[in-house]
C-alpha cells in the first residue's frame, strides 16, 4: 500500500489530521479495485482530490479521466452531455456525438455534485453502474462501456432521499464505499498548516514577502467556524497578502479578514437548506427576496405613520405590491380608521391573526405571510399566463428553468 506521506507530497495536500489521514487510507485502499465510490464533505473540503488519487493508483491510469461538474450543466441538456446523442436527437443535433461517459471508457469518471442530477439522468447512471450499458439520446440501441464511476456530494443524501429528489437504489449503487472529508473547523491542527502554504504561494506569486501571524491570531484563525473551509482559507491568505503592507499580522487585523468572527457558533440556515438538497443559489434568491420584502413593508408602514400623524384620514384596503423571486405579486390588506385620540397606533382587522412589529417607539401589527404560499401562486399565474410554457414563465419569474422545474414538482403542479 503507498506510504500517506508520499500520496500528500505527490497531490499536494497539507495536514496532519487523523481524519484526513483516515479518507486518504481508504482512497487508496479501494483504488485497484473498480467498485463505485461516493466522496461526501461540504463545500470546499477538496473532495476533488479524491477521485484523482483513486484513478492515479488504479490499473486505469493511463485511460482516461473525466470530472463533469453536474450542478453546472442545464437539466434539458445533462443527458447528451452524459451519455451523448445522435444526429437529429433534438433542435441543434446536426450529427452523432459522444457523451462523458463514451469518452471515459476504459478510464475514470468523476461526477461532482451528483446529488444535483435530475431524476432522469439519475435512471441512466443507475443502468450504468448495474450493467455497464447506456444508450445515446435519441438511439434504440445499448452501447456497453467499462468505466469506474467516483461521485461527489454537499448534500444531504438521505434528506434529498426523503423528499424524492435522489433515488434510494442510485444512492446504495453510488455508495458502494464512503469517504468523508472533515471540514477544517474538525482539522484545526492543520490550518496553520494550510494558511503558511497559501501565503507563501501567494508571496512567490506577487512577489512579496510571505505573511506571518502572530500567537493571537494563529489563535483566532485555529477558532474560527470556516463555513467555506480550504477554499475560503486560501481567498483570505491570497487577499492579505495583496492588501497588507505589514507582514506580521496581528489578531485585530485579522479580525477585520473574517466575516462574523464574534458570532455564536451555531448551525447556519444555509447549510439546513443544503441538507435538504437546495442550492446555494436558490437560497440566496429567495432570501434577497425575503429582505427585498421586509424593506418594502418598513417603508410603507412609515409613510403610513406619517399620515396618520399629520391626520389625513385612514387608508382603507391599501394595495401593496412586492417582488418575490423576480416577479411581484399583490397582497390587500384592510386598515381600520385613525380614531384620531391622540395615539399614534395603528390597529389591524383581527389582532390576533398578526406578529408584533417594533419600529422605533411605536408599535405597528403586520400580517404573517407565507412565502410558500405567495411562491406557489407566483408559479401557477407564470404558467397560467405563458399558458404552460415552462421556459416562457421561467423567464417570467426571474429563475432558471431547472430551478422552475425543481419547484413544481415540490408543489405537485404538475
Amino acid at each position: 500500500m503507498s506510504d500517506i506521506k508520499s500520496i500528500k507530497q505527490r497531490f499536494g495536500i497539507i495536514g496532519v489530521s487523523p481524519l484526513l489521514d483516515r479518507a486518504l487510507e481508504k482512497a487508496v485502499q479501494v483504488a485497484p479495485t473498480d467498485i463505485s465510490v461516493l466522496v461526501t464533505g461540504e463545500s470546499g473540503v477538496g473532495k476533488e482530490s479524491i477521485p484523482k488519487i483513486i484513478h492515479a493508483l488504479s490499473h486505469r491510469k493511463h485511460n482516461p479521466y473525466i470530472a463533469v461538474n453536474c450542478g453546472a450543466i442545464p437539466e434539458g441538456t445533462i443527458d447528451s452531455e452524459l451519455f451523448g446523442h445522435e444526429k437529429g436527437a433534438f433542435t441543434g443535433a446536426t450529427g452523432a456525438r459522444k457523451g462523458y461517459f463514451e469518452e471515459a471508457d476504459a478510464g475514470t469518471i468523476f461526477l461532482d455534485e451528483v446529488g444535483e442530477l435530475p431524476l432522469p439522468s439519475q435512471v441512466r447512471l443507475l443502468r450504468v453502474l448495474e450493467t455497464g450499458e447506456f444508450i445515446r439520446v435519441g438511439a434504440s440501441r445499448a452501447n456497453k462501456i467499462d468505466v469506474r464511476v467516483v461521485g461527489a456530494t454537499n448534500v444531504g443524501m438521505i434528506n434529498a432521499i426523503k423528499n424524492h429528489k435522489f433515488r434510494e437504489d442510485l444512492y446504495y449503487r453510488l455508495n458502494t464505499v464512503e469517504i468523508h472529508l472533515p471540514p477544517l473547523r474538525e482539522r484545526p491542527s492543520d490550518i496553520h498548516l494550510l494558511f503558511r502554504k497559501f501565503a507563501s504561494d501567494f508571496a512567490n506569486k506577487y512577489h512579496l514577502p510571505p505573511l506571518r501571524l502572530d500567537d493571537e491570531a494563529v489563535r483566532l484563525l485555529e477558532h474560527y467556524r470556516w463555513p467555506g473551509n480550504i477554499r475560503q482559507l486560501r481567498n483570505l491568505a491570497e487577499q492579505m497578502s495583496v492588501i497588507e503592507t505589514t507582514r506580521l499580522v496581528g489578531k485585530e487585523v485579522l479580525k477585520a479578514y473574517l466575516p462574523e468572527v464574534d458570532a455564536p457558533n451555531l448551525p447556519a440556515l444555509a447549510n439546513s437548506r443544503i441538507s435538504d438538497g437546495v442550492s446555494n443559489a436558490d437560497f440566496a434568491k429567495e432570501r434577497e427576496a425575503l429582505y427585498k420584502l421586509l424593506f418594502e413593508m418598513r417603508s410603507e408602514l412609515n409613510a403610513l405613520k406619517k399620515a396618520v400623524q399629520n391626520g389625513e384620514g385612514f387608508y382603507e384596503g391599501v394595495q401593496r405590491e412586492y417582488p418575490q423571486i423576480g416577479a411581484e405579486y399583490t397582497e390587500r390588506s384592510s386598515v381600520t380608521p385613525y380614531t384620531g385620540n391622540g395615539s399614534n397606533d395603528v390597529s389591524f382587522v383581527n389582532p390576533d391573526e398578526y406578529d408584533a412589529f417594533d419600529d422605533d417607539t411605536h408599535t405597528i401589527e403586520i400580517e404573517n405571510l407565507s412565502l410558500v404560499d405567495k411562491e406557489i401562486e407566483l408559479i401557477k399565474k407564470a404558467l397560467d399566463k405563458t399558458q404552460g410554457k415552462r421556459k416562457a414563465a421561467a423567464k417570467e419569474l426571474g429563475i432558471s428553468e431547472r430551478t422552475l422545474y425543481r419547484k413544481i414538482k415540490q408543489y405537485n403542479l404538475e
